[in-house]
């Protein structure tokens, strides 16, 4: 962490966070502080004081002195309910898949300790100052993604945080794998002995799926503005009809997102009502003319897909609820991760057809039959030598195949749902399921949108007249330049692909201010 580049503080107090706040945890952007007034530690260690009152009184509590799920009418004797939580941990340690990012388990870490922060989970303050520890010192277990159905919540995954806060298992530590119990050593870190109730806490919840849509969310917000601005490069470079964007045009269908992205491209395009620049044509083709209806479509779902993700996040989710203050025991169903993925779903569609407009874009860029007196394949090569060049050829049939594979993952996860574990879990929400699926579209369109910006901006210097152009799309294209040159020949182009994609993702193109 540079400290020098960090003023932020989230503070975590159980009051609500914003899915930016979890943005900047996750990206290293911003300091971790648990609260330490009085009356937020009491309202902690209250709900544990209230779970050994109930032992003590022999009372029955779900996974505390029963079993765990269709186990649940096995109790356990009162010698043995400081072991449930070891033994909960274990059993779920069977996760497979590649391991969740560095981002993705800040996000994850950072989730699982605002629930616990609302104080409905019966776990003793020194648990939260341990997921803090773990956030402040940046150690990071290490969570397969594959396991969890969403409900019980993301037990698989949620295990990896829970073995790790009792010693166990494995962190990555400043970039490399270590035993946790090694790093905990190292840095003075007790091991946490988990109460009654505490490995079910931290376990039982939606985390994994919550973390993930909360930087899921940041990266489509992010599209959304890129893909206009890609609108606008293709609109030049295709000597496209401005007149498309006209704000009286969009005053007749006033969906408030699909009009803030011809705003944007009307702007881009410098279309103040004056005589039209590009009216060559008296309707360009869908990819064009439909570029803000199809980028509205997630403009519009945003501030709803944000509020479920914020919803989710500032929730108890765990189960059972313990109230302490009304000494109550509620067993219910908060673990059920429904909202998140029904926006995951929701948004993966959404940005799939994103990485679609691009696609279509890109196949007007290259095709001479339609880019308006271009070169094939957007070739900068000239002279004898000019057949020999074949431009971004390739990189059209790479641009198809990202967007057909972004378009296969479509299918919603949240339909799939299995009954498990002797059919208590017999309806559950593929939650985390849908938010990886979401991630991993994001990335494939990424990846198509960073070609596009090659390919747009290539084009736009093929068209020439780049002295009318705005300010805004003159920034841009030297962006883009200052790692990719002009191709005048042919060259490999992953480097810069993969630098564009990582810019993308990183949001580091200047684009358009917060509306």
């Amino acid at each position: 962490m540079n400290e020098g580049l960090i003023s932020k503080t989230v503070i975590f107090d159980g009051q609500p966070l914003s899915i930016e706040d979890i943005g900047r945890i996750a990206h290293r952007q911003a300091r971790v502080e648990l609260s330490r007034t009085p009356a937020f530690v009491e309202r902690i260690d209250k709900g544990a004081r209230f779970i050994e009152t109930l032992l003590h009184e022999n009372g029955f509590v779900y996974g505390v002195t029963t079993g765990f799920g269709d186990s649940c009418t096995i109790p356990i004797p009162l010698e043995w309910v400081n072991e449930l939580s070891r033994h909960l941990y274990t059993f779920h340690g069977c996760g497979l898949g590649e391991h969740f990012s560095s981002e993705e388990t800040r996000a994850i870490l950072a989730a699982r300790l605002n629930s616990l922060a609302q104080g409905y989970s019966g776990v003793r303050y020194l648990l939260l100052q341990r997921l803090a520890d773990l956030l402040e010192h940046d150690i990071l277990p290490l969570i397969p993604k594959e396991g969890s159905v969403g409900a019980s919540g993301d037990l698989t995954p949620l295990s990896y945080v829970a073995a790790v806060l009792a010693g166990e298992r494995e962190v990555l530590y400043q970039g490399e794998r270590h035993a946790a119990g090694e790093v905990f050593a190292k840095l003075g870190i007790e091991p946490l002995t988990l109460k009654p109730k505490e490995g079910l806490a931290i376990m039982n919840g939606t985390a994994a799926m919550t973390g993930v849509a909360c930087l899921a969310y940041r990266r489509a917000e992010y599209l959304s503005r890129l893909a206009t601005r890609i609108t606008s490069l293709a609109s030049i470079a295709l000597n496209g009809n401005a007149y498309h964007y006209d704000e009286k045009l969009f005053t007749v269908k006033p969906h408030p997102g699909q009009n803030r992205a011809a705003g944007r491209i009307r702007a881009d395009l410098q279309l103040t009502g004056a005589a039209p620049r590009h009216d060559t044509r008296l309707q360009d083709r869908y990819s064009l003319r439909c570029a803000p209806h199809v980028i509205g479509v997630l403009e519009d779902a945003l501030p709803w897909l944000r509020q479920f993700i914020e919803n989710e996040l500032n929730s108890a989710n765990d189960n059972p609820i313990i109230d302490a203050e009304g000494e109550h025991v509620l067993h219910g169903g908060h673990f059920y991760g429904g909202h998140i993925a029904f926006a995951m779903d929701s948004m993966k569609a959404a940005v799939a057809n994103l990485a679609d407009l691009l696609d279509r874009q890109m196949a007007q860029l290259m095709d001479p039959k339609f880019n308006q007196g271009l070169p094939a394949n957007l070739s900068g090569a000239t002279g004898p030598a000019a057949g020999l060049n074949h431009g971004f050829k390739a990189v059209q049939i790479a641009v198809s195949a990202w967007t057909a594979e972004a378009l296969k993952l479509t299918m919603p996860a949240s339909v799939f749902s299995r009954s498990t574990e002797c059919h208590n879990q017999d309806k559950v929400s593929m939650g985390t399921i849908a938010a990886r699926d979401c991630i991993r579209i994001i990335e494939l369109t990424e990846q198509v949108a960073a070609a596009m910006l090659l390919a747009a901006v290539q084009g736009m210097e093929l068209r020439g007249g780049l002295e009318a152009l705005s300010s805004a799309v003159v920034r841009t294209l030297q962006q883009v330049r200052e790692r990719s040159p002009f191709l005048s020949e042919d060259r490999s182009l992953e480097k810069e692909l993969r630098w564009m994609a990582a810019s993308i993702r990183d949001q580091g193109l200047l684009l358009y201010g917060t509306e």
